[in-house]
């Protein structure tokens, strides 16, 4: 996977953190550290970039992030509810105004008929200037290589998390 291609998103979503004053958080899983990666190959990303943690097992979820294991049975790892609560939980969990967590099946196994390969769930949680904070919460249908599919994976979360930095009041 190459980073180049993301740099320019990272550059655009740096100038939204800085302008607002608002430091990130990263919560991943499928993506494997992919995310925190390429936000740190920029110099300067201490100014905004706070922390990241790999959730890679259902207890790291669990364990670091406060993601009910009755949430993860219920609904699997790659899940609307478990992306929307890993997210909420890197925030709590850091210095952060806003997180991203990535959960999915990046393949080439693993897939099931309900969760193809491919199915990756994105959730940003952020915190305005009054204290209250906003989830939301998108799935992706990926095809490709892995590789592509985690690639992929790291736009679409740097991309949705400029977008939630720029909607902060």
């Amino acid at each position: 996977m190459s980073t180049d291609l993301l740099i320019p998103l990272v550059h655009e979503l740096a100038t939204v953190l800085t302008a607002r004053g608002v430091m990130m958080a990263t919560a991943e899983s499928c993506t494997g550290g992919l995310i925190a990666a390429t936000c740190t190959e920029v110099s300067g990303s201490s100014a905004w970039f706070d922390r990241g943690v790999v959730t890679y097992s259902n207890e790291a979820k669990s364990d670091l992030l406060g993601v009910p294991m009755a949430l993860i049975q219920q609904h699997g790892a790659v899940s609307e509810p478990v992306a929307r609560a890993m997210a909420e939980g890197m925030l709590r969990h850091s210095r952060a105004q806003c997180a991203v967590a990535v959960t999915g099946v990046a393949g080439p196994t693993g897939g099931t008929p309900d969760k193809p390969v491919g199915t990756v769930w994105v959730a940003w949680c952020t915190e305005d200037t009054h204290g209250q904070r906003h989830t939301q919460a998108q799935c992706l249908h990926l095809s490709g290589s892995r590789a592509s599919i985690r690639e992929g994976t790291v736009q679409a979360a740097l991309h949705g998390l400029k977008n939630c930095v720029l909607a902060l009041r």
